[in-house]
């Protein structure tokens, strides 16, 4: 079982709210189609322009304590399930049996990470060759009552428990970088990183998750290897799949 992460980025444009990627969103579906069902996936999408914006708007991560939070909490989740009907109509139309999970119904937070999991539908889906397709939500929370759960955090704790051969990010630039190859033209791709301290994150406009450094932190937290690749290039998931070099590859020491 391979489990691939769908970037905000890729999907969506993060300078436009409530935009979709629908293009994008088909030819990676098409690579997962290639394969499948030979290989079991699980599907894990972030936020983009449909969560971010509005965790912000009501600032989710401050947690309860005014009746707006209630109502930001509740429109937040909705915006993610329109986003992931979106992507999930896209896989069904490729004859991907893809299955949507709200992550809110799954997990618990305390202090930004996950305390209580419960992956039982999603190992049945999977034991059924179904395609679970989970995203970036909100949850709720021991200590603040409510919060953001991200996309790599729910695949953190997908990878410990269901042991996958692999974990593919799927981005919009090529990998990781020694710095913002969007700002900075000089900016080195790194084949291989082996200390996510080495690379210095920058954050995205309506990124409320921590970036790319968090991306790497989570990542390095994984019981198998990973991968960073652009996803909006055609072609390079399948060459991932296949364990070609391409993009930057994680390396626990």
């Amino acid at each position: 079982m391979i489990i691939v992460k769908l970037g905000g980025s890729i999907i969506s444009d993060k300078t436009t709210p409530f935009s979709f990627n629908e293009g994008v969103v088909r030819h990676i579906a098409d690579e997962i189609a290639a394969v499948y069902p030979r290989q079991k996936f699980v599907l894990v999408h972030g936020g983009g322009s449909y969560g971010h914006p509005l965790a912000r708007k009501y600032g989710i991560r401050e947690g309860l304590g005014k009746r707006d939070r209630s109502m930001g909490f509740t429109r937040t989740h909705q915006a993610m399930l329109e986003l992931n009907h979106k992507i999930v109509s896209v896989l069904l139309e490729k004859e991907l049996p893809a299955f949507p999970v709200a992550p809110s119904s799954l997990f618990i937070l305390r202090d930004g990470e996950v305390v209580h999991g419960d992956l039982t539908v999603v190992q049945e889906l999977l034991a059924r060759e179904f395609i679970p397709v989970l995203f970036g939500d909100v949850a709720l929370a021991e200590d603040r009552g409510i919060d953001i759960l991200s996309g790599d955090q729910i695949i953190t704790y997908l990878a410990r428990k269901l042991e996958p051969e692999k974990v593919i990010f799927l981005m919009d630039v090529d990998g990781i970088y020694d710095k913002d190859p969007k700002k900075h033209p000089d900016a080195r791709l790194v084949e291989v990183v082996e200390d996510p301290s080495s690379i210095a994150g920058e954050t995205g406009t309506f990124d409320v998750t921590g970036g790319i450094h968090n991306k790497l932190v989570q990542a390095f937290k994984l019981p198998c290897p990973a991968w960073f690749i652009n996803g909006m290039v055609k072609g390079n998931l399948t060459r991932a799949l296949r364990g070609e070099q391409v993009g930057t590859r994680v390396k626990r020491n």
